[in-house]
């Protein structure tokens, strides 16, 4: 196994892999350690290594695209910073799974007024309907698709202790998605995104939300057990796989009686 170079700037020279790879997309000035990160990214992307997989050591990875441990050391901090890795004292890193106990949550920011979410214990899952359809303009807009492509409306109700709190609809583009129906989503207990990385092979990595208050209409109020009209909060969120890629659009109505919306900002 050759012996990494240990100078970063010697290695994009001795090295036209790193470098012949990236450069229709990487721009001349990029860090060499930002460029060892999209080749592990491209890795994720295709399938190398699969949610809670472990990867290969820094020494490997080195190796691989020699370069120095530093500099795959810096790109892996980077990816575990986005939580797409993640480190384990004296095992390795791994690639982050919805099905952590730890990550289950990572997109969910409502939370009970009094307790916790592990104390509240998981949410009483009802799926309301699953179909597929044609995307209307707006939805197809959304998921980059084109209007007419095939999606998948998913509607259901979350409830916590007995009492319906969460009504969501789902949007999912059909291709990536093709056999998820109103069974297989019933059927699971887990969470909803762990089912996506094991059965679609399909790893959501970051999202971005819209939220305002809004008045239940007939629809949601029967569903959440409250009258029309009743204040709720509407959570957009648009959810992305790698590379940026749209993969979900979920319209979210939250009952907040007993519960908050909590985000950390730094």
């Amino acid at each position: 196994m050759p012996t990494p170079p240990q100078n970063p700037t010697d290695a994009a020279s001795a090295d036209t892999g790193v470098t012949g790879a990236l450069e229709n997309t990487a721009p001349a000035f990029s860090p060499l350690y930002q460029q060892i990160k999209t080749l592990i990214l491209r890795s994720l992307q295709a399938g190398e290594w699969k949610p809670g997989d472990m990867i290969p050591s820094e020494f490997d990875l080195a190796a691989r695209f020699r370069v120095s441990q530093g500099t795959v050391r810096k790109a892996i901090d980077a990816l575990a910073t986005d939580n797409l890795l993640v480190r384990r004292q004296g095992k390795g890193t791994f690639v982050s799974t919805h099905a952590e106990v730890h990550t289950q949550y990572r997109f969910l920011h409502v939370l009970p007024d009094s307790g916790t979410l592990e104390e509240q214990g998981p949410a009483e899952r009802r799926i309301v309907e699953c179909r597929r359809l044609r995307a209307p303009a707006e939805i197809a807009r959304q998921l980059a698709l084109r209007t007419g492509d095939a999606v998948l409306q998913v509607k259901r109700v979350l409830a916590f202790g007995g009492t319906p709190a969460i009504v969501e609809e789902l949007w999912l583009p059909g291709g990536p998605f093709k056999g998820l129906t109103l069974e297989t989503l019933s059927d699971d207990q887990g969470p909803m995104y762990a089912l996506f990385e094991t059965q679609f092979g399909v790893r959501m990595v970051r999202a971005q939300e819209k939220i305002k208050a809004v008045s239940a209409d007939d629809d949601a109020a029967t569903l959440l057990g409250v009258a029309p009209g009743y204040p709720l909060l509407s959570v957009e969120r648009l959810a992305f796989t790698y590379n940026d890629e749209p993969m979900e659009l979920r319209r979210g109505l939250y009952r907040t009686d007993d519960h908050h919306y909590r985000n950390e900002l730094s």
